[in-house]
């Protein structure tokens, strides 16, 4: 894909972001009140290639903008979907992924790394301060666990984030998922567009 006004090299490396972005791997975060969070959440999903992100809100307002400061912009890279009925949320992300799965400590959770990231994953991790909702998780496909060990068994949620979607980078890169490119042309032209690195036609 050509760039209009860019040097080759910046062209080469927006097509190499491009090539990187994973349809198959997203995060949705359920009345998580802290922008910041959201926002280091964000930085983390651009890192590994997750392109869309879910916020679900409802029991908060919709955020209007994120910690700019912990983003490094991240948003204005990134395709974020808000919603606010649990419901509607699931039926968008059931469009486009094989299994849901919250962050929420049951007897029937899973480890983090049992889950099979070759298949098309979604991840929800719920608010600071109560977690996942029992509507969120009757919704979901099951629950999955961070393995721990030590006193504290919990991490901040942009923590608890970086470190499943980088073992979701681990297994998708083993997968050769990284090796071929993963969006319609289509996407990545809209994409480009919305990025402003391509003229409207």
């Amino acid at each position: 894909m050509d760039f209009r006004s860019m040097t080759p090299e910046r062209s080469k490396r927006l097509n190499d972001v491009l090539d990187k972005r994973q349809p198959g791997l997203t995060v949705v975060l359920e009345n998580v009140t802290d922008p910041h969070n959201i926002s280091a959440v964000m930085r983390t999903c651009d890192a590994v290639g997750i392109q869309d992100i879910y916020i679900l809100n409802t029991h908060i307002p919709n955020h209007e903008k994120w910690g700019v400061r912990s983003s490094s912009s991240a948003a204005k890279w990134l395709s974020v979907h808000q919603h606010t009925d649990a419901a509607t949320c699931f039926r968008e992300l059931r469009k486009g992924f094989d299994k849901i799965y919250t962050t929420h400590l049951s007897s029937d959770a899973i480890g983090l790394h049992e889950i099979d990231f070759a298949q098309k994953i979604a991840l929800v991790f719920g608010n600071e301060h109560g977690g996942v909702s029992q509507e969120t998780i009757a919704l979901s496909d099951g629950n999955f666990i961070i393995p721990q060990v030590g006193i504290i068994k919990s991490l901040n949620i942009s923590v608890a984030c970086a470190v499943s979607v980088y073992e979701g980078y681990r297994q998708k890169h083993l997968a050769g998922h990284y090796d071929k490119p993963q969006l319609t042309n289509d996407i990545r032209v809209n994409l480009a567009r919305s990025w402003g690195f391509m003229d409207e036609e």
